[in-house]
């Protein structure tokens, strides 16, 4: 049972319908998650702002899809583990991906420094070593991906909390 309800767009105040309304065309569905964050039509826009930012930088949508499993097996979200492991279908993981994204890990060099920095991030709480910074630059990032990077974690960590502390109701296939 959510701790927080999600908002009925049909219901919703005129800024929150709205940032629904656009979702539900973009995307062709309003995800539980969505719906929970139109609570706060302001951080609904910003969240929506920052994914969209991220969309179209230098990171790949399979990369950021793996940074996503990677935190949410990290930190137990259930929610945000359903909805990256479907939406990293949808932009060509692999299952062997998605389960190794799950481990923390990638038979893919580059990959794998990215997955590892990002599980090293969420269990370090952000306090990585010179070492964990220097394994993304042997593999070949640079200083513009590497904040990618902690754009990603840090909207995923984002994301897993709120639906931890709000409860919501996974609506994406789940996973064991």
């Amino acid at each position: 049972m959510p701790r927080l309800q999600p908002i009925d767009p049909e219901n919703a105040p005129e800024t929150a319908r709205r940032l629904l309304e656009l979702v539900q065309s973009d995307w062709g569905m309003t995800p539980n998650i969505v719906r929970t964050l139109a609570n706060a039509p302001l951080v609904l826009e910003g969240y929506l702002s920052f994914s969209n930012a991220l969309s179209s930088g230098a990171l790949p949508a399979e990369l950021r899809e793996q940074i996503a499993v990677t935190v949410a097996e990290a930190n137990h979200s259930n929610y945000c583990l359903a909805a990256h492991c479907a939406i990293g279908r949808t932009v060509g993981l692999s299952e062997d991906a998605i389960a190794d994204a799950r481990r923390g890990a990638s038979p893919n060099a580059k990959a794998n420094a990215v997955i590892h920095f990002a599980r090293e991030m969420v269990e370090k709480r952000g306090w990585v070593d010179d070492e964990d910074v220097s394994r993304l630059r042997a593999a070949g990032y640079g200083d513009e991906e590497i904040v990618e990077i902690v754009a990603n974690v840090a909207i995923s960590i984002f994301t897993n909390y709120l639906n931890q502390v709000a409860g919501t109701e996974v609506d994406f296939p789940e996973v064991s």
